[in-house]
């Protein structure tokens, strides 16, 4: 056991000069705090790092402001469908849920998943009915929609457009998803992502949050990932795996291989969106191609830190 541990959660990025579909920066920061410290209470106590990750991506799939769980925004139908996935960064377990309705977190569905084994990746009516035998709790749709999503795709629909979570169609954007990353006493690293989509998307698509290497990735020999942004970019470079590889062939750091990896991101497909890292060794980086990123981060058990730029 090292008693070092160290954390970091998003909660999507983009252009965040306008919140006309947020609360405000105040109650973004607020909430990224409040999460930040209960995760900290778990690591410091020996918690598992798996275990935290989903502890936190539960927390922000809670929180209205954000685009998971209760909050997703609406497909083209009017529906909510979320996707998410985590993974163990000593063994390579892993678990992912696509396409999914009614369950009140995604990410403990994912959980379950990997807990099971046989399989990485469960979607649709199959990922429901798993979620029956696991007796995971269920959600009306009410639950999940809010006022401001109802907007949001009368405003896509009249634009002819499929926009981001929170993102305006006429001015600013913020790219949806959230995620945690951690690294915890016993030097293993985790990480775990959750999302509702794209606004006014087609029903059944997925994007690169349930996707292992491309939304999502943790290996004790490299470095935990979660990304946030225009999915299918993040699945054309897998992203997440890139990163990874960038550090462990490479020999970059954490920071030098966020940033190589959001630089190849935009190079080869203009892609964005931003990604929250953390390496063998705790320490941690993020990095985008948008102007901002919701980022909290505790690196080596330290002080809270938290970011919309």
């Amino acid at each position: 056991m090292s008693n070092s541990y160290s954390l970091m959660i998003h909660g999507g990025s983009g252009s965040l000069e306008d919140l006309k579909y947020e609360a405000g920066e105040a109650e973004f920061k607020q909430s990224i705090h409040a999460i930040l410290e209960k995760g900290r209470q778990r690591l410091a106590r020996g918690d598992r790092a798996l275990d935290v990750v989903e502890y936190c991506v539960t927390l922000l799939e809670n929180d209205p402001l954000y685009n998971a769980g209760r909050g997703s925004v609406l497909n083209a139908r009017g529906q909510v469908e979320m996707d998410a996935a985590l993974m163990n960064g000593a063994d390579l377990r892993a678990g992912s849920v696509a396409c999914v309705s009614e369950i009140k977190n995604p990410i403990a569905l994912a959980r379950h998943v990997l807990n099971h084994g046989k399989h990485v990746l469960l979607m649709g009516e199959g990922a429901m009915e798993f979620a029956n035998l696991c007796g995971l709790e269920r959600c009306h749709e009410d639950y999940f929609i809010t006022p401001a999503r109802i907007e949001q795709l009368k405003e896509a629909k009249a634009a002819g457009r499929i926009t981001l979570d929170h993102e305006r169609v006429t001015m600013a954007e913020k790219l949806g998803t959230v995620g945690a990353v951690a690294r915890d006493v016993y030097g293993d690293l985790a990480a775990a992502t959750s999302t509702g989509g794209l606004v006014n998307n087609h029903w059944g698509r997925v994007g690169d949050t349930p996707i292992i290497g491309a939304g999502v990735f943790a290996d004790n020999e490299s470095c935990a990932v979660s990304a946030t942004g225009y999915g299918e970019e993040f699945l054309r470079t897998v992203l997440g795996k890139t990163i990874a590889m960038f550090m462990q062939w490479r020999g970059l750091d954490v920071a030098a291989a966020a940033e190589a990896g959001i630089e190849y991101l935009v190079n080869r497909v203009q892609g964005e969106g931003g990604v929250i890292v953390v390496d063998a060794d705790g320490r941690c980086a993020s990095a985008q191609s948008t102007t901002g990123l919701i980022c909290g981060w505790i690196e080596h058990g330290g002080e809270a830190h938290c970011t919309l730029g």
